[in-house]
């Protein structure tokens, strides 16, 4: 596989130790030269022999115990959870193989604390930045402007590249970070590093207009040619296949892996104790659970209020997550109606609700890529009823999923109790296979890119999730 040097033409690199310093068969083999000379010189027999043992013990230690490669990864924040857990589980899938890599993670401080880190991974954290309804970029706590805490977030990611030194840099969906937070520091890593950066992306970005003037305005599109080694893109192309929806790819199409979807089911393994805690309060089969989740909440309130004033069948029990962001007193109205529902209850925020899911019968959701992920990943029936306005994204993803049979798909133009309860009703026969039918074998699939990235060998101690069935 070929990358982009510093000057954007093709080359292979070898892999080198963090920092790009010197490595140990460098360093054996001047030693060697040394020992050359000495050979000619008045150097005893018993130093030589001594000096050829040490070498002898430095070669065996470098077959032995190869470097581990460093890892860091950039999510920006600003919305939900989503970036920071697909970072998260990416960590996850690279740690259970034989490279057990070195992993730091960049991301906002309070979500960093929120979620379950996988064992080996730390994190550096950012202070909290939000975006506004116009598009502005606001300090989430901090009483400073925007262009204070910007500064500060890009100072604060410089500075970890540098002390850290990663061979790979993985960067979630934007390129050139929050408010151009990482230019400072692509910049730093072209001119001065051997670090390999790769732009990991959802497979659905928006509708193609969009996205074409946006990412040619704000130097999306210039970013992943200049700066990017390599463009992984977390989706099947069967469903979407961004390279032929938009334009922006056409430059750098050679740079693009498709990794498959993330599949979701090794979240179990760190869910933990948490997880007997979420399903401690749900009543056991053969009673029936419908989840409906919002993703961080800040436009779902329609969706999880036409949820909770539905009527359930007999033998269904509901549950809606709220997500972080949903504004107080949505969420208190929410609550006030579970409280008049005999079988439907609220959670205000779950760290991780893959328990959950894995729990339910039944579905209903906006339809972001973490949620469709869930659901492909442990084939439940779902009803989507995605956002339409002012960003398409979800509607083109559930649209492509309900072409294929995996997926029941309501406009938020027809959401009402009523049609939530009809569904429910709905006897939508067995579960969907939906794993032998889309590619969910991202977590498979990257470890063996990184090795490639980097040359080095790839020895599974621990399969990160389950093949794709035949």
């Amino acid at each position: 596989m070929r990358y982009r040097d510093g000057n954007g033409t093709g080359a292979s690199r070898p892999h080198e130790g963090a920092g790009g310093e010197r490595g140990v068969p460098e360093i054996v083999e001047a030693l060697e030269f040394a020992l050359s000379a000495l050979s000619a010189s008045s150097a005893t027999s018993e130093e030589l022999a001594e000096i050829r043992a040490l070498l002898d013990g430095m070669r065996a230690s470098t077959v032995r115990e190869p470097s581990r490669p460093r890892i860091a990864t950039y999510s920006q924040g600003m919305h939900g959870f989503g970036h920071i857990r697909r970072n998260a589980t990416i960590a996850h899938a690279l740690r259970a193989t034989g490279m057990q890599p070195v992993i730091l993670m960049i991301a906002e401080a309070w979500q960093a604390g929120a979620i379950p880190i996988p064992d080996g991974v730390d994190c550096v954290t950012l202070p909290g930045l939000r975006k506004d309804a116009a598009g502005g970029l606001n300090a989430r706590s901090l009483d400073v402007s925007d262009q204070e805490l910007i500064a500060l977030r890009s100072d604060v990611i410089r500075k970890a590249v540098k002390a850290f030194r990663p061979d790979v840099l993985l960067v979630d969906y934007l390129a050139l970070g929050a408010g151009r937070e990482l230019v400072s520091t692509l910049e730093r890593i072209r001119k001065h590093g051997h670090t390999r950066c790769v732009l990991g992306l959802r497979e659905v970005l928006q509708d193609p207009e969009t996205v074409a003037r946006t990412w040619t305005e704000d130097g999306t599109a210039a970013a992943m040619r200049d700066y990017y080694d390599a463009i992984w893109i977390y989706g099947d192309p069967a469903v979407f296949d961004p390279v032929r929806e938009y334009s922006v790819f056409a430059e750098v199409e050679d740079k693009v892996r498709y990794t498959g979807y993330l599949d979701q089911r090794p979240r179990l393994d760190f869910a933990g104790p948490r997880a007997a805690q979420l399903l401690a309060n749900v009543p056991p089969p053969p009673n029936r659970l419908a989840l409906c989740v919002v993703g961080g909440g800040v436009d779902g309130h329609a969706l999880a209020e036409a949820f909770v004033t539905a009527e359930l069948p007999p033998d269904m029990t509901g549950l809606i997550v709220t997500g972080p962001y949903m504004p107080p007193e949505q969420r208190t109205r929410l609550l006030e109606h579970a409280q008049r529902h005999p079988r439907c209850d609220v959670l205000e925020f779950i760290p991780d609700p893959t328990p959950l899911i894995d729990r339910a019968d039944r579905i209903v959701a906006m339809g972001g890529y973490n949620t469709v992920c869930e659901i492909l990943s442990f084939e439940k029936h779902a009803l989507l009823v995605p956002r339409v306005r002012p960003e398409p994204e979800q509607w083109i993803r559930a649209e492509r999923l309900r072409n294929l049979g995996l997926a029941d798909v309501l406009h938020p133009d027809e959401l009402s109790p009523r049609a939530l309860s009809e569904w429910l009703a709905r006897d939508v026969g067995p579960r969907p296979n939906s794993r032998a039918r889309v590619d969910v074998g991202g977590l498979d699939r990257i470890p063996r890119l990184v090795a490639e990235l980097l040359g080095v060998p790839l020895e599974a101690a621990h399969p990160a999730s389950t093949e794709r069935p035949a």
